[in-house]
């Protein structure tokens, strides 16, 4: 094959360049330098389940770009386990790392100068950290997701991640033995992978698979699984082809194909996150995309998929079930997909789904034909009114009636908040604020499961509404809205709102109001001051300088000032 650009400028620049004299070092011949230098960015850890089987994959890609022409360049990439800093001061760190994970990708391919680059992550932040970076460099490259986890079992009934979280709650009402919560505790996570629901790691990567930057199927296989390796092994194959067509990730990230990954998104009933992270992708992508965007599809979507957690069934039912091309085919043939979009393997969308069936299997219930959705409009519904002049996320499906007008009960953080649940302080018709959780005032825009699964686990899931300028696990469901724009660090009108205040949340007038009068409002903003920051050194407080607002995707390289 001929060399890519980007090595010619290293290895023919200079015939007798010194640069060569480091790659000796490590092994290289002369003939090497005519193949492509290939980033492997390996997001392995022993911190996390999610990204604890991610070293066979790493293992099976070198030996992969090996065999199919390229040179082989593996570093390492970060991960914050959301499961595991959950309810702590470590979850500010979560949405943080989704830069850091982009800065790194950028910093060692554009550093070293190389030709293209695969992406392996499992935890949430991995991908689309992994993503934004891609984005933003536009060299070749192909996300390889870890795979999930299978479910766990406890007395006959299927469990994930959210399962502990919600027998807290549970047990805490007495309304479980501490047998059974330890059981559910010890039993939840049998093995690695990522979260098991279309919680957050699962929606990105089924929409990943969607956009066309990662192979069909490989979505929702399980870590564990052979085809798994299998999976890696072709994804780099394909990379190298795509570096010796010059496909780049901008020829394939467009608005059509974010279309097509957020119409996944609606029909699989996937995380609030995923929004926050669409909106960040498509900076990075230079593509024009905003809240009305994700409304226009969420109008014409149907919800198809029966999956946790406001469904039955977890991420390794819907591969058994046929798999996001399953999903795809019937949303192409009803219009809802853009069938012309290139993907990764250089077939475009119609040709990759040409040999799937229209009809999903008759002896599956995870996968819904159009006329037999559960929902006829998508879950993900942006929220406005004078609580939210920039709008807020809600999860709409699941909820017998997603209208409440209740007193506020409000918090300036998350502890306050979960003691206020579990010590029973709570009653139905409450709409909890949480606030001062924002992208600067968390800082980093922590989620907010405990408190969620504390709300479930107590029974009051259909009865208390919870509001935040923080962000929501994949797991959540419930009458919650989060991503509150602008957000009270920066005094947005959540910062307003005081004990009692009624507040009406209506996903059906997509309204987050607060019911006080404008006079009112501007007395409270005079005498409101803003809050020293929680952190003025490190990480988290460069994150609190750059972040932007939730409502364009919480970025630290948007409108910078310089």
């Amino acid at each position: 094959m001929s060399i890519n650009r980007r090595s010619k400028n290293i290895t023919q620049g200079v015939a007798r360049s010194p640069n060569r004299a480091m790659y000796f070092a490590m092994g290289y011949k002369d003939e090497d330098f005519n193949n492509p230098m290939i980033g492997i960015a390996n997001g392995h850890s022993t911190i996390t389940p999610c990204n604890s089987g991610l070293q066979p994959l790493a293992d099976a890609a070198v030996a992969a770009v090996k065999s199919a022409g390229g040179n082989p360049q593996i570093f390492g990439t970060p991960t914050i386990s959301d499961g595991m800093s959950m309810g702590t001061e470590g979850m500010k760190y979560s949405l943080v790392s989704r830069e850091v994970i982009a800065d790194c990708i950028e910093t060692a391919v554009q550093g070293q100068w190389m030709d293209g680059v695969l992406v392996i992550g499992g935890c949430d932040k991995n991908m689309p950290g992994g993503m934004i970076g891609m984005a933003r460099m536009n060299v070749p490259g192909i996300y390889v997701y870890g795979g999930t986890i299978k479910p766990g079992r406890y007395k006959g009934k299927d469990l994930t991640i959210v399962s502990a979280f919600e027998a807290v709650g549970e047990f805490t009402a007495g309304r479980m033995s501490e047998e059974d919560f330890k059981g559910i505790e010890k039993n939840a996570c049998p093995s690695s992978g990522s979260c098991g629901g279309m919680y957050t790691a699962n929606t990105m990567s089924s929409a990943f698979e969607a956009l066309g930057m990662s192979l069909p199927y490989s979505s929702t296989m399980s870590n564990i699984d052979a085809e798994k390796v299998t999976s890696t092994e072709e994804s780099a194959r394909v990379l190298i082809e795509a570096v010796r067509n010059n496909l780049k990730p901008r020829d394939i990230i467009t608005k059509k194909s974010i279309e097509n990954a957020v119409a996944v998104l609606m029909a699989t009933g996937g995380s609030t996150n995923a929004v926050l992270h669409f909106l960040a992708i498509a900076k990075a992508a230079d593509v024009a995309w905003d809240y009305e965007d994700f409304e226009r599809v969420r109008l014409r979507t149907p919800v198809i998929c029966n999956l946790k957690p406001s469904g039955q069934y977890v991420a390794t039912d819907l591969h058994d079930a046929g798999g996001i091309p399953q999903v795809m085919k019937i949303l192409l043939d009803a219009g809802l997909l853009h069938g012309d979009c290139i993907t990764i393997t250089g077939k475009t969308i119609a040709e990759t789904l040409a040999d799937i069936p229209s009809q999903p299997r008759a002896d599956q219930n995870v996968i819904m034909t159009i006329e037999k959705a559960l929902y006829k409009e998508g879950h993900l519904s942006i929220l406005r009114g004078n609580l939210a002049p920039e709008g807020a996320v809600a999860k709409i499906t699941g909820l017998k009636n997603p209208v409440i007008t209740g007193p506020a009960r409000v918090f300036d953080d998350e502890q306050s908040a979960m003691d206020a649940i579990l010590g029973d302080k709570i009653t139905d018709g409450d709409v909890i604020v949480l606030r001062y959780l924002g992208p600067k005032g968390g800082p980093g825009m922590p989620e907010m499961l405990a408190p969620t699964s504390a709300i479930i686990g107590k029974g009051l899931g259909e009865t208390v509404g919870l509001i935040t300028d923080g962000r929501f696990s994949g797991g959540t469901w419930g009458m919650v809205v989060g991503h509150v724009a602008p957000e009270a660090y920066v005094g947005g009108p959540i910062a307003l709102v005081q004990e009692g205040d009624s507040i009406t949340m209506d996903a059906h007038q997509k309204l987050l109001q607060i019911n006080v009068s404008d006079e009112e409002l501007a007395k409270r903003r005079l005498s409101w001051v803003k809050p020293k920051p929680r952190y003025t050194t490190g990480v988290l407080a460069k994150f609190a300088a750059l972040a932007s607002s939730a409502s364009k995707g919480a970025v630290t390289d948007g409108d910078l000032d310089l």
